[in-house]
């Protein structure tokens, strides 16, 4: 399979015989970047915000997933797990509330972690199972900073991470830039890759992040 970045917490999952997957497509007049212009089966949204659903952006679009529960769509199972995005000690009644996304391609699953902010729960990650790809947000602003993210990752135990939500130079909101997450992961500058190949046997045994670079829609 294919994993393909478009700027914050939005990228394209592609693999031959299966439905496209597109998640978080955002406002870029909000966010920044350049306009979408993707073509997907599936949209996943997190969570209901300029930064995070805008769908109608999307072609070709015959599902768009917006909360929890367990989904089978050509050939793609989908597990959906609502959280809470908020602190538990920051709770107020504008809190949201932020769907995590599992994928299963034939037995590579990869989460989007969407906008989340506070460490998820035992039973969330159980929820969750087996994670080969996190897509995880690391820059703050909102969602989980870069050594929450950390923690989020050491968690989840997955063979490869690819943060996202991060400051870049074509992103208009304030966030952390990546480096603080890489040395978060006691590693040092991550050089980016236009798009990240999947398969069973490319799968590391100890973690790996992978950085991305952002692609025009």
């Amino acid at each position: 399979m294919e994993i393909t970045w478009y700027g914050h917490s939005c990228f394209r999952l592609t693999e031959r015989n299966y439905v496209t997957v597109v998640t978080d497509p955002f406002d870029n007049k909000v966010i920044g970047y350049d306009p979408l212009k993707l073509k997907a089966e599936i949209v996943t949204i997190s969570h209901d915000a300029p930064g995070h659903n805008n769908s109608d952006t999307v072609k070709g679009t015959t599902h768009v997933l917006t909360g929890p529960g367990e989904f089978e769509i050509g050939g793609v199972f989908i597990t959906a797990v609502q959280t809470d995005s908020a602190s538990r000690s920051t709770k107020s009644k504008d809190s949201i509330r932020n769907t995590i996304y599992v994928f299963d391609y034939d037995g590579i699953t990869v989460a989007h972690l969407g906008d989340l902010q506070k460490i998820p729960t035992q039973n969330e990650i159980e929820l969750l199972g087996t994670v080969n790809v996190a897509l995880v947000p690391v820059g703050g602003g909102g969602s989980l900073n870069a050594a929450k993210a950390a923690e989020v990752v050491s968690m989840l135990e997955p063979n490869l991470v690819i943060p996202m939500h991060y400051s870049t130079p074509d992103s208009k909101i304030k966030l952390d830039e990546i480096n603080k997450f890489i040395k978060e992961m006691g590693l040092s500058k991550q050089d980016a890759q236009p798009l990240l190949k999947v398969s069973r046997s490319s799968l590391p045994d100890e973690t790996h992040v992978v950085v991305l670079e952002y692609q025009k829609g």
